[in-house]
């Protein structure tokens, strides 16, 4: 058989979903470890990049600095920081690795989607009365959300990816599924985990499209387009 039915039928083999090293187990490491990450990630990187696109101060070279970070490999991260004592405190230093991957794309959203507010809805609201807060809540937050959902769906999709690399200083997650099949010389085993990985990327993608969708604030407010009528259907 060819290398794709051979990966198929390592897929439908159903001992290789239970126990300790199935499937199974891997995915729920691989999503914790995600998860961990992304909220991380979430916390240093979203606050600092809505309060600079507020002040409007600041921001373009907290966002530069990140993006230097870009062009340093995860891998190479990774293995500088397992060389450091924190090497020897379990997943964290691949924890650390993948929170300064996601931090640039999210830092980057939040400051942009934050500096793209129209800037005629920030001078009417200040017309009206607002405070600094009151503005950033109700205004300028709700404005910059679908930009700042998008870091976080591209920092997520990411880290799904890139969370792979956990395996190597012997981690869990699906990278596991991988570095096994490299370890057995089972060629069909590696294929399969690369495409376990790229099914739960594109899976974490769909929600997260989905709950930016559902979640816009203006998504309801946005007038609907009545078609015109010909001028014999309106009486005239």
């Amino acid at each position: 058989m060819g290398v794709l039915a051979d990966t198929w039928a390592w897929l439908a083999t159903a001992s290789h979903w239970t126990g300790p090293d199935g499937v199974w187990t891997r995915l729920g490491e691989h999503l914790y470890l995600t998860a961990v990450c992304l909220v991380i990630s979430c916390a240093l990187a979203l606050p600092t990049g809505i309060v600079l696109g507020h002040l409007g101060r600041g921001g373009a070279l907290a966002v530069n600095i990140s993006n230097a970070g870009r062009a340093v490999p995860t891998f190479a991260v990774l293995v500088l920081l397992l060389m450091s004592p924190l090497g020897t405190h379990g997943q964290w230093p691949t924890v650390v690795a993948l929170v300064l991957f996601a931090v640039p794309p999210l830092l980057t959203n939040a400051w942009t989607g934050m500096r793209g507010v129209d800037p005629d809805a920030v001078l009417a609201a200040r017309g009206a009365g607002m405070s600094g807060g009151q503005l950033l809540r109700q205004v300028e937050l709700p404005l910059a959300a679908q930009m700042v959902m998008t870091g976080v769906r591209s920092a997520a999709v990411q880290v799904v990816a890139t969370a792979t690399l956990a395996a190597l200083p012997g981690g869990g997650g699906l990278g596991r599924v991988i570095t096994a099949g490299f370890a057995r010389y089972d060629t069909p085993q590696v294929v399969a985990g690369a495409v376990l990985v790229a099914a739960l990327a594109l899976l974490v993608e769909g929600v997260l499209a989905l709950a930016q969708r559902s979640a816009d604030p203006l998504r309801r407010t946005r007038p609907t387009l009545v078609p015109s009528l010909p001028d014999d259907q309106t009486g005239r």
